[in-house]
Formats: structure tokens, C-alpha cells, sequence
């Protein structure tokens, strides 16, 4: 998380993921026979970028079995043994094992371990189109061995949805387990995603999840097609997942700003959120994990500056340890999950108390103002959410498009 800022440019951060977007699209040289465009010349020989922004899917969800061409290399599941060529468990298929544990006090980003699973339990439907809502998704077994799963071998590719993994802040330093990658399940099956939710809200002990974010798809198979298409005559990044452990809408802030929204007055000065937006990770009394105040409709903002904040001293022991320091700005509120925009699609504001959950005005600098300003032309495909997350409060205007 970075310092809040007023009106300066993007970070370097974000103009050094920008410039290697740039650098990553393919170049065609101009030929004597191409007529000259009207305007100004561009510096380069590229007219346009188009950036393909994936949401609620890993790496190794979509590119797991990956096969490169020649002379190109790729980190993921097949290429560390994991898995082979047909999903089947490879010769380090250990190394994905997931484990169990115990946190019945207080957050923990590596919780007291209580032994691998022997098999994964039965993935969940969640609110995938076409299933029963949050019910054991019965396309499954319920004894999947103990790593990463492919899909298709139990359901077709093509219209065969599936429920969504949980993705918030928390959970994922959990999951994490501080590099070593085995509480994914865990997590999901503790907590899920929140207590606090639209109904039916998760319980202790029914959280909607089973081995859901274990499950690939496996494109050395034929799975993903149009994403193999981009991988093999474009740009992919497996060095990359997401700028901020948590969300889409912390995400999708990330991305148009280099930088992470807050809870502010919309002037871009930080206030404090209702009691009810505030994260509490800490288990609630007599359960594992199951958290105090997290979810969808409660609990998404984090001042990440206090150490006595609950969950935050963990994560700050974490990175001292590995020679990272806090860049968070004293008394600011971060959002790291998901939340609604500041705008309504025609510009109007959003009611922000605590019933709303929506995300106040933001003044971020973002890239639709550097593009704007550079007299540069852009669209958003996506037009809705992120439009409205990324724009200023001097910018409500309709978000069916980032052109100036």
C-alpha cells in the first residue's frame, strides 16, 4: 500500500508495469507503402495497446499445463512437475499438497499446522450460473487427491460453470502461509469468504468453499483455447498475479492508479470508516478461523499504519522479517476487498454510511488522467465498476468510456 498522494503523478511502480506492457506488444515496422497518419508522429511504431485483464482466476488456474514455444520458458504447474501434460499428479506433486491447521485466538498469517489432507474435500457450487446456490457441487468426487485438480476431466470446458474461490485480504496472506502456499483449502473451508454477506451468509463450519481453489484447467488438453491463441503469439505475464493481496475492487484500483483507495471525505482527505467497515480477522469465540468481521456487506477497510488494529501486527512481524517496511499513511482506512464505486453510472454519487458499502469519492491519480493529459485516446472495455473506481471525484461523468 502506498502513501496517500494529492495530485501527483503515477508511481514509478505503475509507469515500470506500464512500460513493460508497451515493450511486451508486437511491433510492426512502417513501410514506405503505409500512408502516414494524421496528428503527430508517435515516437514508436506502436498505435495501439490493449491490455487483457483476467478476474477471480490464477495463473496456474488458466495456464497451469502451459506449453511455451521454443525457446521461451513459463514457471507453472507442469513446468515444476506438479502436474503432467494430462493433468495427472507429476513427480513433485507433493510440493502442492495443501495442510490443515489451528488459529483459535488471534490472526495468524502461519497458523499452528495440524497435518496434510488426506484427500481434498468436495468443491462447492457457490453462485456459479446454472448450479444450485452453495450446495456440494456433485459434478465432483469428494475424495479429489491432495494438490491441484483438473476441472475438465469431470465437466466440458464449454458452459460448465464453476463456483468462485474465495479472493479477499485476509485470507490470502493466510493462504499464502508466508510463502509456502498449503493453507489455500484451509482458509477456504475456516472461513470462506466472510461472515458478514448477503444471505445466505457463510457459518462456522459452512463456508461454501471445499476444494474449489485447487481446481485447473488444463490447456495442454484443448482448455482455453482463445487464451493459449494470446499466450502463443502475444504477451502473457507469469510473474504477475494481482498488486494488492485481497479483491476485485482493490484490484481493479490498483491497476488504473498504482496506488489503493481509502475511506476518505471524497476530497482525498483519509476519515474513519463506520465501525461496520472495519476489518476483524481474529476468530470469533469457539471456532477455527472463523472470522470476526469480514465480508461483502461488512468489513473491508484496513488501517494497515496501526499494529494494534486486529490482523495487521501479523502481516507487519511478517514483512520486518523479510526486509520490507510499511509504506501505509498514518490513520488511513485502506479498502483491500470489494466494494461498490463512488459514482452511479450517470455520474451521481453513491450514499456511503453504514448501510452503503461503497467505496466514497476517490482523487487518486490515475491513468485515465496521464493519458488524458498526453492527449492520448482510450476506451475500457469493462465500462461499469472499474471505470467508476478509478475516476477522481472531478471526474463523474457517465463510465461507458475513458476517452477524453
Amino acid at each position: 500500500m502506498r502513501r496517500i498522494r494529492h495530485g501527483k503523478d503515477l508511481s514509478p511502480l505503475w509507469a515500470a508495469a506500464l512500460a513493460v506492457t508497451l515493450a511486451a506488444a508486437p511491433v510492426q515496422p512502417l513501410t514506405a507503402s503505409q500512408p502516414a497518419s494524421q496528428g503527430p508522429r508517435p515516437r514508436t511504431p506502436i498505435k495501439h495497446v490493449i491490455v487483457i485483464v483476467g478476474e477471480n482466476h490464477t495463473f496456474d488456474n488458466v495456464f497451469g499445463t502451459y506449453q511455451p514455444k521454443p525457446g521461451q520458458t513459463v514457471l507453472n504447474l507442469l513446468s515444476e512437475g506438479i502436474v503432467d501434460a494430462q493433468g495427472n499428479p507429476g513427480p513433485n506433486f507433493n510440493r502442492a499438497a495443501q495442510n490443515q491447521a489451528s488459529d483459535t485466538t488471534a490472526y495468524s498469517i502461519q497458523p499452528t499446522q495440524a497435518g496434510a489432507y488426506s484427500t481434498l474435500p468436495q468443491p462447492n457450487t457457490t453462485y456459479a450460473f446454472g448450479q444450485f446456490l452453495n450446495v456440494a457441487d456433485m459434478r465432483f468426487p469428494a475424495n479429489l487427491p491432495n494438490g491441484p485438480w483438473p476441472i475438465t476431466r469431470y465437466v466440458p470446458y464449454q458452459l460448465s460453470f464453476t463456483g468462485d474461490p474465495v479472493h479477499r485480504f485476509f485470507q490470502m496472506w493466510q493462504q499464502a502461509d508466508e510463502g509456502k502456499m498449503d493453507l489455500f483449502v484451509w482458509v477456504a473451508e475456516t472461513v470462506g469468504i466472510g461472515p458478514q454477506n448477503f444471505p445466505p451468509a457463510p457459518t462456522a463450519g459452512n463456508t461454501f468453499q471445499g476444494a474449489l481453489a485447487m481446481g485447473f484447467f488444463n490447456m495442454s488438453t484443448g482448455d482455453a483455447p482463445v487464451f493459449k491463441f494470446i499466450a502463443d503469439n502475444y504477451a502473457i505475464s507469469d510473474n504477475y498475479h494481482q498488486g494488492v493481496m485481497g479483491g476485485t475492487g482493490a484490484n481493479f484500483i490498483y491497476l488504473g492508479t498504482g496506488d489503493v483507495g481509502f475511506f476518505s471525505d471524497g476530497n482525498g482527505n483519509p476519515t474513519i470508516p463506520p465501525s461496520n467497515h472495519i476489518e476483524n480477522p481474529d476468530p470469533q469465540a469457539s471456532t477455527n478461523n472463523f472470522y470476526t468481521q469480514d465480508g461483502y456487506a461488512g468489513g473491508s477497510y484496513v488501517n494497515c499504519s496501526d499494529a494494534s488494529q486486529p490482523g495487521v501486527s501479523a502481516i507487519l512481524s511478517y514483512l520486518g522479517s523479510i526486509g520490507r517496511s510499511s509504506n501505509c499513511a498514518p490513520n488511513a482506512y485502506y479498502l483491500v476487498n470489494n466494494y461498490g464505486p463512488g459514482f452511479n453510472p450517470d455520474g451521481t454519487l453513491r450514499p456511503v454510511d453504514a448501510s452503503d458499502f461503497n467505496l466514497p469519492p476517490q482523487t487518486l491519480p490515475s491513468l485515465a488522467d496521464s493519458l488524458s493529459a498526453a492527449g492520448v485516446s482510450f476506451t475500457s472495455a469493462d465500462g461499469t465498476t472499474a471505470s467508476r473506481m478509478v475516476r477522481g471525484v472531478r471526474s463523474a461523468i457517465p463510465s461507458s468510456s475513458f476517452a477524453p
